[in-house]
């Protein structure tokens, strides 16, 4: 799994050119906005660690994470 990537969402960096201001082009990179967060799994009684965006984080609270490790189990991500 390549680093900024999102597990739940699967968002990526972008990719695009920066123009300045006399109008040179060079390659650069937008990243998403992803962090690790730590859920506590009751039905295992262990801890999962996740990669999400912002936007993974809000699916995680509003479906719950039981629901969303069992999206990511059935999509083949070890989790």
């Amino acid at each position: 799994m390549s680093s900024r990537h999102c597990q739940l969402t699967g968002r990526k960096p972008g990719f695009g050119k920066q123009v300045s201001h006399s109008n040179r082009r060079t390659s650069r990179r937008w990243l998403p906005n992803t962090q690790r967060r730590r859920y506590w799994l009751p039905s295992e009684g262990r801890h999962v660690v996740l990669t999400l965006s912002v936007k993974g984080i809000k699916t995680v609270d509003r479906h719950g994470v039981e629901t969303v490790v069992a999206k990511l189990r059935a999509t083949g991500v070890k989790v």
